[in-house]
């Protein structure tokens, strides 16, 4: 087991809506001093850039490779080539140039959207590779996907200690509420929200809302990476979820219900749903490192609802 609080970690992504909540952790958590996290700002270091990635990587002991270029359907659909070249720019020089200079250990984050698109139920990491991922998510899904493969290529040839986690969908305290680039649950928080504000008496949703969806809240999250990041050395890819399944049509019921919202949901089935199944076997996580998330889904629903309504329909 790694003792964190002698490391100097690396943490892209770190200022983001998961990554935030991974330097919590760290900090109040394993007693990280906040000065031996570094934390790269997009606006000053592009690290689809080498030389940015190698004036980041200096000194430093762990990478948490956190951030991605990635949104909702409609943001997958629009950019698929950005998301694509980005996400692999980002990631595989990243990970090389570790390598290189001695970092003792690479913790890379994919994401559910490597798995094909009707894979067995719940998702079983064995079963990443049955078959083609759904295709709107398809050029993220894929992209990080590589990462995966050039950790477990790295192990075997160099001996290099990389792994790579499998999130479900997030959601919590500090989401992305863009409606431009936003996930579901933020999306529709946001989108309930401002129809309860404009009075409005419907409103309307991609889809039929009969995909289904697997949801961990982000500190459920941030917990697992760090405990894998201390505790997990293995090539296999492990997931991260909370094993729960809930229709779109039973998550906007209770967004509705909690933000006392009483339009109408008209429903756009013209519109993609996207996967049609979304939940995880989350076994191999409990066992390797003991992760099992805490949050129930109604808890940290109104918990991402307080945050919106005092944080950014208030601004």
């Amino acid at each position: 087991m790694i003792n964190l609080s002698r490391k100097k970690i690396l943490v892209t992504g770190g200022a983001g809506f998961l990554g935030s909540h991974v330097v919590e952790n760290l900090v109040a958590k394993r007693g990280v001093d906040s000065r031996n996290i570094v934390v790269p700002r997009l606006e000053d270091c592009d690290l689809r850039l080498e030389a940015n990635c190698k004036r980041v990587l200096e000194g430093i002991h762990i990478v948490i490779h956190l951030a991605a270029k990635v949104g909702g359907i409609g943001f997958n659909r629009q950019f698929p080539g950005e998301i694509f070249f980005d996400n692999i720019m980002m990631g595989v020089p990243l990970m090389d140039l570790a390598r290189r200079m001695g970092v003792e250990k690479f913790v890379g984050i994919g994401t559910i959207c490597e798995y094909p698109k009707s894979p067995p139920v719940p998702f079983k990491e064995e079963d990443l590779w049955v078959g083609y991922p759904e295709e709107t998510n398809a050029p993220y899904g894929l992209a990080k996907k590589m990462l995966l493969v050039q950790a477990q290529s790295y192990r075997a040839q160099y001996g290099f200690n990389a792994i790579h986690l499998l999130p479900v969908n997030l959601y919590g305290p500090r989401d992305n509420f863009d409606p431009k680039s936003s996930h579901v649950i933020p999306a529709l928080i946001k989108k309930i929200g401002e129809a309860k504000r404009e009075g409005k008496d419907h409103i309307e949703i991609w889809g039929t809302g009969n995909a289904t969806r697997e949801f961990l809240y982000v500190e459920d999250a941030a917990e697992g990476i760090v405990l894998a990041t201390e505790q997990y050395d293995k090539a296999d890819p492990v997931n991260l979820g909370s094993g729960m399944e809930i229709s779109i049509k039973d998550a906007v019921r209770l967004i509705s219900a909690f933000m006392s919202y009483e339009g109408k949901i008209m429903w756009n089935k013209a519109m993609p749903d996207g996967q049609p199944r979304r939940v995880l076997d989350t076994e191999r996580a409990e066992k390797e490192f003991g992760f099992r998330a805490r949050t129930r889904f109604e808890e940290g629903l109104k918990n991402a609802i307080r945050w919106y309504e005092e944080e950014v329909a208030s601004a």
